[in-house]
Parts: structure tokens; sequence; C-alpha cells
């Protein structure tokens, strides 16, 4: 189950990396026209409308990528069924239909009809689809209906299935859109508190992927909250669309490349150097994109209690933006990209504040890992014990040229892994390989560690991540090179 609800995880990535689009193009566009919000610049519309276009349909990009994420052949057909089964469900329970089904006005349908077209609906599309495409894709049919046979069956049992799901979604969707509503009413009327609390909360869950659950009703219009489309789109509060985005700017731009320098500084002196090409890449890639997954796993477990600080900090941070009412906004994550492109948007207020907050942040975040690492001497990189082969490995591994550094990485991962003798399959998401493997006792962790990786994560019997950090399609490739897949 935890595999699944993991690779489920992985497969949001998919339409979330497409958010940065929307982003780039409102971005430019309301600093074009940051008064008109369009109406009065003829470029300005043009680049929010294009904008509007990948915001106003996020619930079909993630019925199309959690199908395409959750099969095992990442195959086309799959895409196409995700959407089948979207487009049956969300037109069966429009409200104009209920209301036909029903026998009713209209206006006496329930309200949760009307948000029927949400990312909750196209992920249980996505996951339809999927379950039905790697059960049914290579079943063959009798001659007579062979044309049907395969792919080609996967849409049409997609949409007969997704009939059913709306007969019973008729009944049970108003229960779930009523609980989904009072527990972001819940955070949401516990104003900063509540920011602070969903902040939290999203660190905590990071290290078993189910964060993007939690997202969705914050930041999506599963809830009617939607604070990361109200916020692009200008249609929320001034002050208040944004409380749940805001606070991650200080965190992930200053807070936790402080804790990265904390840990270079406290790393063994023979060891700063590998220490270093892991922290400050991993630094940079938190403050300039905002993707921090290299860098909290590279000390989640091995100070576990350095990322509990951590994911209380960030609460903190929610907590203390929504209560100045500091607000900005991502599509993407909290990084300066983000920060600089939502920076002129209509919703931004007092955006400057988050960098001052972030420099007082980066200062906490340095002294007291720092003090914690010395205290309690935590294994962060660079501390680690390890033997002499692992850092002479390391050593030579760096020696490699830059052209080849992936697919000597791949080669040494692979061979920690047990190879083709104990390797099922390997898939990847934005940050990490993820393997399945026969027997767990035969992966050598020591010999994947001396790679320089992030970190590794073993979430069962047969499953394992290696955090790579953004470089990681780079590497998987590779591996799948050696693999002929």
């Amino acid at each position: 189950m935890m595999n699944y609800l993991q690779n489920l995880g992985k497969s949001l990535m998919l339409p979330v990396a497409v958010l940065p689009a929307a982003a780039i193009l409102m971005g430019v566009g309301y600093w074009i026209d940051p008064a008109g919000w369009g109406s009065g610049n003829v470029a300005a519309a043009f680049l929010i409308s294009a904008g509007s276009a990948i915001l106003d349909y996020i619930p079909i990009l993630f019925a199309v990528g959690v199908a395409i994420g959750m099969t095992k052949a990442k195959d086309g057909p799959a895409a196409l069924s995700g959407l089948v089964g979207y487009l049956v469900i969300t037109t069966v329970l429009s409200t104009d239909n209920v209301a036909n089904l029903q026998q009713i006005d209209p206006e006496n349908v329930n309200m949760a009809f009307g948000a029927i077209q949400n990312v909750f609906i196209g992920i249980i599309s996505g996951l339809v689809a999927a379950t039905l495409y790697n059960r049914y894709s290579n079943v063959t049919l009798p001659d007579a209906f062979a044309f049907f046979s395969g792919k080609r069956l996967v849409p049409i049992l997609t949409a007969a299935t997704m009939m059913v799901v709306s007969v019973i979604m008729l009944f049970v969707w108003p229960v779930v859109y009523t609980g989904l509503v009072s527990f972001g009413t819940t955070f949401s009327n516990l104003g900063a508190v509540g920011a602070g609390l969903y902040g939290f909360f999203n660190r905590i869950l990071i290290p078993t992927g189910l964060h993007h659950a939690l997202n969705n009703v914050f930041w999506f219009d599963v809830a009617g909250i939607n604070d990361i489309g109200n916020f692009w789109n200008g249609t929320g509060e001034k002050g208040v669309t944004g409380m749940y985005q805001a606070g991650f700017f200080p965190i992930m731009m200053f807070g936790l490349p402080a804790a990265a320098l904390a840990m270079y500084h406290t790393a063994k002196t023979n060891r700063k150097k590998q220490a270093a090409s892991l922290l400050m890449a991993s630094a940079f890639a938190s403050f300039f994109t905002g993707v921090t997954e290299p860098l909290e796993f590279s000390f989640m477990f091995l100070a576990p209690v350095l990322y509990i600080v951590h994911a209380v900090l960030t609460g903190i941070s929610l907590a203390i933006a929504a209560t100045f009412d500091w607000t900005a906004g991502f599509s993407f994550s909290a990084g300066l990209v983000d920060f600089v492109l939502s920076s002129g948007l209509p919703l931004a207020n007092q955006p400057y504040m988050l960098l001052v907050q972030g420099l007082v942040f980066g200062l906490i975040y340095y002294f007291l890992f720092r003090f914690l690492i010395n205290k309690f001497n935590f294994k962060t990189p660079g501390r680690e014990e390890e033997n002499v082969e692992a850092t002479e490995e390391t050593d030579a591994n760096n020696e490699h040229t830059k052209g080849d550094r992936f697919a000597v990485m791949a080669e040494k991962i692979y061979a920690g892994l047990g190879g083709d003798e104990n390797v099922t399959s390997v898939d990847n998401c934005a940050t990490r390989l993820r393997i399945e493997v026969k027997d767990m006792d035969k992966v050598d962790q020591q010999t994947i560690k001396s790679t320089g990786v992030p970190g590794i994560n073993v979430v069962g019997k047969h499953n394992i991540q290696v955090i790579v950090g953004t470089q990681v399609q780079a590497v998987a490739e590779e591996v799948r090179k050696i693999r002929k897949e």
C-alpha cells in the first residue's frame, strides 16, 4: 500500500511540473499590465489568457498525468483513457445533468456537483484508467472484436467503469465534498495558526510522499480554497490569498540553504569537500527553484530530530507570514524564480517582507542546526561513519569527467542494488530513483552511498528509493541502458 501511495505521489509530480509554464506566462503578463490584468495591453492579455488555459484545466492534467504515471508502460492510450474517464464522470455529474437525473430544479442540486470538475475527480479518473490499462492492455478478444483488443479496449472499459463510478459518486461525492470542505474550513478558520499547522504537516509527510494529498486540499480547488489558482488569477483577497504558499519562501530560499551551510561547517575536515559538493548543489536548487528534496533527504534519515525541527520551523514561518498578511505565490515551488514572477501579481502583498523574514530564518536555521549537530553529534553529511574503502571509492568517482559521471554513478548504484539478479523495476520521480528489488538483504547501501547521493530510503521489503537530486532523470536513463529497457 505504501509503495502504491508513493507511486501516486510521484505521478502527481507530472502535472505539477506543467504549472511553471503558467507562472511564466501569467507572471510576465501581469508585469506588463499590473493594473488592468490584461485589459489595457494586448500582449499582457495574450500571455495571461495562455497561462489561464493551463490553470483552468488542472484537473484534466491530473487525470492524464496520473493515468500515465501509474501504468507500467507509461503509454499514450493510458493518458487517453484518463481523459475519457474524466470527461464521462464530470459530464454525468454536472449540475444540469444531476438535476435531470434527480428530476429537480438545478438550483436545488447539492453544491458539491458544481465543483465536480476538480483535482480529486481527476486523480480518481487517472487511477481507474491506470488500473484498467495495467490489467487489460494485453487482452486479446475473439476475431469478430479483434479490432478492439489490447490498448484500444482500455478507453472503452474506462468509459464503462466511470459510468459505474458516477452512479456511486452521485451519492458519495456530496459526503466527500462536505468532509473536504470541513477539513479545509477547520484550518482556514484558524487563520495564521491553521497555515502554520498546514506547513508543519506538509513537511512531515514528505518522506511518505503523502504531502501531495494535503497540498491538493489547500492549493487546488478540492475544498474551495484553491490558493494557487486564486492567487495567480487575481480572484482572491489581497493579504489572505497566498497564505498557504508565502511562508515557504523564507524556508526554501533562506532556511534550508542556511541549514546546508551549517552542515558543511560541522562536517569533518577530511570530508568537507565531499559534503560541499552535495550540500551546496542541493542548497542552490532549494534557493533557485524551490526543489528541496535533495537537501531534506540528506539529513532526514541521518538526523530525524533535525527534520522535525525543520518541519516545526516551516509551520512557524507560514504562521508568521499569514499573521502579517505577507503574500507571494508559486506555481511549482517557493524558489527565487516563482518569487520574482509572483511579486508583481495583483494579490502579492509586501512580498519583500518575506525576504526579510527569510534572512531571519536563515540565521535561526544556521545557528540552531549547527548547535544541535555539535551537541548531539548528529551524523549529517560529512559526519557519517564510513569505512576507508567507501571513502576511496567516492574520491575515485569524483575524478571522472562530467560527461560520463551519470553513467558511472548509475553503474555503481545498480551494482549496489544487486544488478539484474535482484532489481525487478526502476522508475523515478523529480528527485528520486524508485526501485523494486527481490531481496533487500542483497542491497549494498554502502556502495550506493559511495556515489555521493544525498540519501537512501527503504520503504518496504522490496522497495527502495535512492535520492539523487534534480539530475535524477539522467541517472535513471543510464540505469535503464544498463538494464537494456
